[in-house]
């Protein structure tokens, strides 16, 4: 099998790839690394069974010359991160339709699969929980920008639900809850990473609103592992899947666990929506997923629990901050 994967040098997609690697697969990726790093696939380069193509997903030509040449489609290229959104609305949009608009049109006309990585938020201020994948989605207003995000994923949604009903393409749609793991960084927000680099920094952990806000957070290794099985099932096609943990934290939690686990002494500091983001904000008050569908499909179960999770995360970063320290150091030597 050859697949390729769009935003392929991102957190998640760089996992993905090594996950279909070593089953066997061939793989090519595609990202314009503008939220993706090549340091992230660096250590891929040396497989021969590995392809990287640095181009934009927007660039109709090359996107159907890569989509002609697998045997499935992993669309994960995306605007990410609160931060992102929400003073990049336009991009957000742009990026997440058409970008998805294009795949689904390159693949239809070969007819091959394509896996649709969609989030959370499309659930939007929903408080019937837990979240199921056939409830009634409440997205903000337009007046609040945050909400485009969580818009333009569901629109997602139904042009591939749309593709599969009227042209018959085979289409699987995952709802991603908060995937965390190595590699992530939270220069766009994302909460865990930055919490433990502040945390082994010994600098405050920054929480945003008072803390009682509550998610759930799923291993990346768990998620690849979904969307790879995912990926070879015909029992999933046409069907929306929520892909994560159901194990719930307050954000407060969390920030004393990360301390805990990194026994720091870092002073907590909570700061207003309005301080980091502007007037024009809002949040939800829990995020939690029912997995009974995708247990049901692929007997999905989360392997690690949150501490499990958090260990994992401050190892990899500590890791990675003693490298950059001898790598400085090798460097002022000479």
């Amino acid at each position: 099998m050859h697949a390729l994967i769009t935003g392929g040098a991102g957190f998640i997609g760089s996992h993905l790839s090594e996950k279909l690697l070593s089953e066997g697969w061939e793989v090519t990726i595609l990202d314009d690394l503008s939220t993706g790093s090549n340091s992230n696939i660096n250590h891929l380069k040396k497989d021969r069974h590995f392809r990287y193509v640095i181009d934009s997903v927007m660039e109709r030509a090359v996107l159907a010359e890569l989509v002609d040449d697998c045997d499935i489609v992993f669309h994960l290229a995306a605007a990410v991160g609160v931060q992102l959104v929400v003073h990049s609305p336009v991009r957000t949009m742009h990026t997440n339709i058409r970008g998805t608009e294009l795949v689904l049109e390159a693949a239809a006309k070969k007819r091959k699969k394509v896996v649709i990585t969609s989030t959370s938020e499309v659930y939007g201020k929903s408080t019937k929980i837990p979240f199921r994948e056939d409830d009634d989605l409440l997205i903000g207003p337009p007046t609040y920008g945050r909400w485009s995000y969580a818009c333009s994923k569901a629109i997602d949604e139904f042009l591939a639900l749309s593709y599969h009903r009227e042209l018959d393409l085979p289409v699987v749609i995952v709802r991603l809850f908060n995937t965390v793991g190595p590699r992530q960084i939270g220069t766009y927000g994302m909460v865990l990473p930055r919490f433990v680099g502040a945390a082994l920094a010994g600098q405050p952990l920054e929480i945003y609103g008072d803390g009682t806000q509550s998610r759930c957070f799923g291993w990346v290794g768990d998620v690849v592992s979904a969307l790879f099985t995912l990926g070879k099932s015909d029992l999933a096609v046409g069907k929306v899947f929520n892909i994560g943990s159901d194990e719930e934290v307050t954000i407060n939690e969390l920030a004393d666990l990360v301390r805990e686990v990194t026994n720091s002494h870092s002073p907590l500091v909570h700061l207003s929506y309005k301080q980091v983001y502007g007037e024009e904000f809002e949040d939800m008050d829990r995020r939690v997923p029912d997995l009974s569908r995708i247990r049901d499909i692929i007997n999905y179960a989360p392997s690690k629990n949150l501490r499990e999770i958090v260990e994992a995360v401050a190892a990899h970063l500590d890791s990675s901050r003693l490298h950059e320290s001898q790598m400085a150091d090798a460097a002022a030597a000479h």
